[in-house]
C-alpha cells in the first residue's frame, strides 16, 4: 500500500467500527461532546455518507446532522461532509451510480479547512475499516492518509470477537495507533456479554474507554460524561 505523508492537525481521532450499524455516530458525537465540555474547540467530519435525503441545499444525511449538532465549531457543510449519496448502499456503488469519483485529495483538503477552525476533529468512517470507496481505494487508505489515532466501536453481538480482533489487527497493520475502543451493546439478548467484553479487554491491546448499555434511544451526552477520554492513546 502506498503511504502518504501524515496530515498535520492540532489533534483528532478516526472512528471506525466492526461493521455498519454498531454506533460509530453515537460514539463520535459523544467524543465531540466530551471535548466540547472541556472547553476544547471540536468539530465532527464524515467524509463519505450514504443515505442522504433531499434538503434545501442538497442531500442531507442524518449522521452528518448529528455530528454537526454535537460539536462546538461551525464550518461549511461541504467540508464536514465532502461526499453524500442518496441511496443507503455501499459508498463505492453509490458513487459509481452517481458518476462520482471519491478523491482522497479532496477529502484531505476539506480536513485542512476544518483543522484551521478547531483543535480536535473527530472523523467518522463509513461502515467498517475496509469498506471500498472506489477502484483501489477503501476506508483503511482514508484513515492512513490522515494518520490519526483510531477509536474502534465494537457492536457487542454474536461474532463480535472475531470482527473486533481482525479490525484491531488491520489498524495495526496499516501503521495506525488504536487509541481506544468502545463496547456498544447493540444486542440486549447477547449471551455472556460480560465474558465477551473481558475477552476483548485481554486481547485487543488498547484501552476500553466506554461500555454502552443497550437502550432504544441512546443519548450521546450521557455517554460523553462517562467516556474515559483521558485514557485515549
Amino acid at each position: 500500500m502506498t503511504r502518504h505523508s501524515a496530515l498535520v492537525t492540532h489533534h483528532g481521532y478516526f472512528v471506525t467500527g466492526t461493521d455498519t450499524g454498531v454506533g460509530k455516530t453515537l460514539v463520535a458525537c459523544a467524543l465531540l461532546a466530551a471535548f466540547a465540555g472541556r472547553g476544547i474547540k471540536a468539530i465532527g467530519m464524515k467524509p463519505v455518507a450514504s443515505g442522504g435525503e433531499p434538503g434545501a441545499n442538497g442531500l442531507v444525511n442524518d449522521d452528518v446532522e448529528r455530528l454537526i449538532a454535537a460539536g462546538n465549531v461551525s464550518a461549511p457543510r461541504e467540508h464536514v461532509n465532502p461526499y453524500c449519496f442518496a441511496p443507503p448502499i455501499a459508498p463505492h456503488i453509490a458513487a459509481r451510480q452517481a458518476g462520482v469519483t471519491i478523491a482522497l485529495d479532496h477529502i484531505e483538503q476539506s480536513l485542512r479547512e476544518l483543522t484551521a477552525r478547531a483543535e480536535v476533529v473527530v472523523i467518522e468512517g463509513v461502515g467498517g475499516f475496509h469498506v471500498p470507496l472506489g477502484p483501489g481505494t477503501d476506508t483503511e487508505q482514508l484513515a492512513a492518509r490522515f494518520a490519526l489515532p483510531v477509536v474502534l466501536v465494537v457492536g457487542m453481538r454474536l461474532g463480535c470477537l472475531n470482527h473486533a480482533l481482525l479490525t484491531a489487527q488491520a489498524v495495526a497493520s496499516s501503521g495506525l495507533k488504536l487509541a481506544g475502543w468502545v463496547a456498544n451493546h447493540v444486542d440486549p439478548q447477547m449471551a455472556e456479554a460480560d465474558a465477551n467484553v473481558q475477552a476483548l479487554e485481554e486481547r485487543i491491546g488498547a484501552p476500553a474507554i466506554a461500555r454502552i448499555s443497550f437502550t432504544q434511544a441512546p443519548d450521546f451526552r450521557s455517554i460523553a460524561a462517562a467516556l474515559d477520554i483521558a485514557n485515549l492513546g
